[in-house]
């Protein structure tokens, strides 16, 4: 039982010491990434993977008109391995307003896609240039879990309906799916660093 407990702790000092270093790191992420902005290669490639996360927004799975299963941000995910935050984000808000525009599910609200920008931001941040591994997965998910689906995603939904009862219904979805998303992520990076162009 102690054993289990100082591994406990061993693991939420190394995922504690994961996220810090990756904030510290941003700066320079940052700068490195600015020139894939630059690069037509990355642009052609962040371009293909913002239509596959828009084609797989289409085919999420509602459960009511707020609250919906998708897996399209590991696209998402996968661009900001590859081209980094600046780039991924600035895909993540043409991403939003495209499936708005083929599949509109309620009112449009523009700060959603403060959401998706976010969401390639920190997934640039965590992954790229970078070794892919279920630490990192991990901390980078549960990033995007409290920061963008808990909080903004709620306070968004409240200004919307001027209810309180998302945020309760959200918090069960996501330790629910919180898992499902972590292993359907990772997978899918580990594969992409296989397939994908090195920068």
């Amino acid at each position: 039982m102690n054993l289990l407990f100082l591994y406990a702790i061993w693991k939420k000092e190394v995922f504690y010491m994961n996220a810090l270093r990756e904030i510290k790191q941003l700066p320079e992420t940052l700068k490195t990434s600015a020139k894939e902005l630059k690069n037509v290669k990355s642009l052609c490639g962040t371009a293909m993977l913002t239509a596959l996360n828009v084609v797989a927004g289409m085919f999420s799975i509602p459960l009511t008109p707020t609250l919906k299963i998708g897996f399209s941000s590991v696209f998402a995910g996968l661009s900001g391995m590859v081209y980094g935050p600046l780039l991924t984000g600035f895909a993540g808000i043409i991403a939003d307003n495209l499936k708005y525009i083929l599949r509109p599910d309620g009112p449009y609200f523009p700060f959603f896609g403060i959401n998706e920008f976010l969401t390639g931001m920190i997934y640039g941040a965590f992954f790229y240039k970078k070794k892919i591994t279920l630490p990192r997965v991990i901390a980078a998910r549960a990033c995007i879990t409290v920061l963008i689906n808990l909080i903004l995603t709620s306070l968004w939904l409240n200004i919307m309906y001027q209810s309180p009862l998302f945020t309760m219904v959200r918090l069960v979805k996501n330790i629910v799916l919180f898992p499902v998303d972590v292993a359907v992520l990772y997978f899918l990076l580990k594969a992409g660093e296989k397939i994908l162009p090195k920068q």
